[in-house]
């Protein structure tokens, strides 16, 4: 954050925090960033014709179990989470324009770690 304080021209010694130095230079966390190219590319891959090598990696499933332990969280997991917290449903992505719109990263409510980032979609 230190080039963020440098750009806003904000020292330490004024106690200003990152999550406000971060909205005066309007910076987006690239964790909401990744995230919504993960549901970009999800979206992307499911429209594919059958066949292709995307699509057909997304689907492979490995044979066998898994060792002991910790269940490991699969990216399909991941995704139906993200998809879950937007509210999307399993068919949306058949409609481009219409998922574009609902995953555009300015709407994401991230509220863990340190981003406090909420704005509002128009």
């Amino acid at each position: 954050m230190d080039f963020g304080r440098l750009s806003a021209r904000i020292s330490r010694k004024d106690k200003i925090g990152n999550n406000i130095i971060k909205q005066k230079i309007n910076v987006t966390s690239s964790l909401l960033e990744d995230k919504t190219k993960e549901l970009q590319w999800y979206g992307d891959v499911q429209r594919m014709e059958e066949g292709r090598l995307p699509k057909e990696v997304m689907k492979w499933r490995p044979p066998g179990r898994r060792k002991r332990g910790r269940p490991k969280f699969t990216w399909a997991e991941g995704i139906k989470g993200l998809m879950g917290e937007k509210g999307l449903m399993e068919e949306d992505w058949n409609d481009r324009s219409n998922w574009r719109k609902k995953i555009i990263y300015e709407g994401w409510n991230f509220n863990s770690g340190n981003y406090l980032f909420t704005t509002d979609t128009k």
